[in-house]
């Protein structure tokens, strides 16, 4: 029996080294890659937008051999989400995580306020940000993300990007099965009837007791979930009976 691919999807500002523990628990089961969006991780001083954020999901899943369960957190989970619209075929199964939220200039307000607050820092806020970081997440997971990089610079262009970005019509647009996985403390799962109800095919999921960082916080819980849903009958007959289209 063939296993799924898993490709994996950062948040803003992390890069793909935020995945190490989550990869670590999966790569038993399945093949796994963990990309760095345009801005980000290896791809830092590049121009951060939509199409290319897209065109590095569809390398990836290409890398994994064309077909591809699709995770994103934060960030990653609307990019995911636009790929999927954009690629249905590729994207066997979407994962989307602390993502349930439409963006708009209100939320990318404190994104920007923080851009500046950080960027006004000798470096550029790295110092600050990487203690922040050690405070909410686990020592590996916030040592992993200091690895890779922080990439403050990039908010601006991902806002702007996640402004003109309206996730609910890309979610109809795909028909493969999703997953939504919120913590239950995440303040970005406001809008997430609107995006269960959006998605032909999808399930909520929300895990009691943790927060926006759930995939790095409970990094083997939400692999466990990835997978269980990586191997499911619904990922299986919904992908074999051409529910993908475009």
């Amino acid at each position: 029996m063939t296993t799924t691919p898993i490709l994996l999807v950062h948040g803003i500002r992390l890069s793909s080294a935020c995945w190490g523990q989550v990869s670590e628990h999966l790569t038993p089961r399945h093949p796994v890659l963990a990309i760095d969006l345009p801005g980000h991780g290896r791809r830092r001083g590049e121009r951060f937008t939509l199409p290319g954020a897209i065109e590095a999901v569809r390398a990836g899943i290409d890398q994994l051999g064309g077909e591809a369960v699709v995770v994103g957190h934060s960030l990653g989970g609307q990019v995911s989400v636009a790929a999927a619209a954009a690629h249905p075929e590729r994207v066997t199964g979407l994962v989307v995580a602390g993502a349930s939220v439409t963006p708009s200039r209100a939320l990318a307000t404190p994104f920007l306020l923080m851009h500046r607050v950080l960027t006004a820092r000798a470096d550029g806020g790295k110092a600050f940000s990487e203690q922040v970081f050690e405070r909410v997440l686990p020592p590996r997971v916030a040592a992993d993300i200091a690895r890779g990089g922080i990439a403050t610079e990039a908010i601006p262009e991902v806002m702007a990007a996640l402004t003109a970005f309206d996730p609910l019509a890309a979610l109809a647009e795909y028909r493969g099965p999703v997953r939504l996985i919120n913590g239950g403390h995440d303040h970005f799962r406001l809008g997430e009837q609107r995006f269960l109800h959006a998605a032909p095919a999808a399930r909520l999921l929300v895990v009691p007791r943790s927060g926006h960082y759930l995939p790095l916080t409970h990094g083997a819980a939400f692999a466990d979930l990835v997978a269980d849903f990586a191997a499911s009958r619904d990922l299986v007959r919904l992908g074999a009976s051409g529910a993908h289209t475009g």
